[in-house]
Formats: structure tokens, sequence, C-alpha cells
């Protein structure tokens, strides 16, 4: 019977400690991710780049102030879009263009 106790305890610890493994290594990825997307947004490149991701990836609060920009950017779309009447794939392609920075698209 301790046998058996003495299982199940340890069998929850594991799953506790995998979950947090897990847990860890979802956050890890959505920040690569965040980083990876705002040094394309920027076209950093080569060295530039590598100092971008590593500052990124090291600072929690660096990724969410570019995630902020970029939100500030799609409400702007958004509107735009909005005030100009358009849907379906004309609106499509200009929010594309617009979160992509041309000029062209105002």
């Amino acid at each position: 019977m301790r046998h058996t106790t003495w299982m199940v305890a340890a069998g929850a610890a594991l799953a506790i400690v995998a979950g947090q493994v897990s847990f860890a290594e979802n956050t890890q990825q959505e920040k690569m991710k965040t980083c990876n997307a705002d040094a394309t947004a920027h076209s950093l490149k080569g060295e530039e780049r590598q100092k971008f991701m590593q500052k990124c990836l090291s600072h929690e609060e660096a990724a969410p102030a570019k995630v902020n920009k970029q939100q500030e950017k799609m409400k702007t779309c958004n509107a735009d879009a909005s005030a100009k009447g358009l849907k379906g794939e004309e609106r499509e392609k200009f929010m594309s263009t617009c979160l992509k920075g041309s000029k062209a698209s105002h």
C-alpha cells in the first residue's frame, strides 16, 4: 500500500514539473515569435538582427513595447479601412499593405 501511494505521489510531482517546463517552453516560444516578427518588421539583418534578438529575448519589457506599437498600427489601419468602407478581399489587401507600412495605402 505504501509503495502505491509513493508511486502516485511521485507521478503527480513529475506531472507538475513537466507542466511547468512545458509552460516555460511555450512562453519562450511566444517571446521568440514576437522578437522575430519585430526584427523582420524593422528589416534587421546580420549582426544588427542578432543584437536585437539577444536584447529582445533577454529583456521582458522589450517585446511588449513592440507589441503595443503593432497593436496601435493595427487600430489605425482598421480605422482607415472602415473609413474607406472596404470589405472582403479589398479590405484584406489594404490591411496587408497598411500593416507593412507602405505609404501607398494612405
